[in-house]
């Protein structure tokens, strides 16, 4: 295979000025969303109410997930940072903004419906990153519908849904989130199911949003 066809279109990614300012804008975005979610969170740790019943956390006992919950977010971070520029540099614009789309939804969500956790969970083990503002607000949080660990992991599925490789490993990794938040009573079933339907939602609103730089992915 040749390389220079593959490493032409990056240069030309990387010296379009409209490209630039895009994902500039993306990180901007990215940066004011994670405010609201700072904020949101801490609004809902304040103000959580009492605890409800669930009809799978009521019949599953606690397992200990945790360290799938925290290093495998993590691991899909940094699997992202890495994977994404160097094959789908074209696209950050357009998912930089839909992931600032989905932060600033879910801590709209997170606002309204604030309740405590399951009142019997996994616990997330003391560690280095423990002592961050941000491992705790991502984390130790009440911020619970809807599940950010499966919902941005389908967000991303979806945005890099005509690669076949990235688009069942993001889905691979939503079902495994999924599966592990339950086992571990992090969230309520409704967090999680719901998640996907809201997400998708989500996902078709920044077709129409960030219409210009969906139309870049495509070229």
């Amino acid at each position: 295979m040749d390389p220079r066809p593959l490493t032409m279109n990056f240069d030309n990614t990387l010296k379009s000025p409209s490209f630039i300012r895009s994902s500039l804008l993306g990180l901007v975005m990215l940066i004011a969303s994670l405010a609201s979610v700072y904020v949101s969170t801490h609004y809902a740790n304040v103000n959580a109410s009492n605890s409800v019943t669930d009809l799978i956390l009521s019949n599953t006992r606690v397992y200990e997930v945790d360290g799938i919950f925290v290093y495998g977010a993590m691991a899909a971070v940094l699997f992202s940072i890495v994977v994404i520029p160097l094959f789908k540099l074209s696209h950050i614009p357009f998912i930089l903004k839909s992931a600032s789309l989905f932060l600033v939804i879910r801590s709209i969500f997170v606002s309204l419906t604030h309740i405590s956790p399951y009142p019997y969970r996994a616990t997330i083990e003391e560690s280095f990153f423990s002592s961050y503002t941000f491992f705790q607000t991502v984390f130790n949080s009440d911020d619970l519908f809807f599940s950010g660990h499966v919902g941005l992991t389908f967000l991303m599925s979806l945005l890099l849904w005509e690669s076949r490789v990235l688009r069942y490993i993001y889905l691979i990794i939503s079902v495994i989130f999924a599966v592990v938040v339950l086992l571990g009573h992090f969230h309520y079933s409704i967090d999680v199911f719901g998640a996907y339907f809201i997400t998708y939602t989500i996902y078709v609103m920044s077709l129409h949003f960030f219409k210009r730089d969906c139309e870049r992915t495509l070229a």
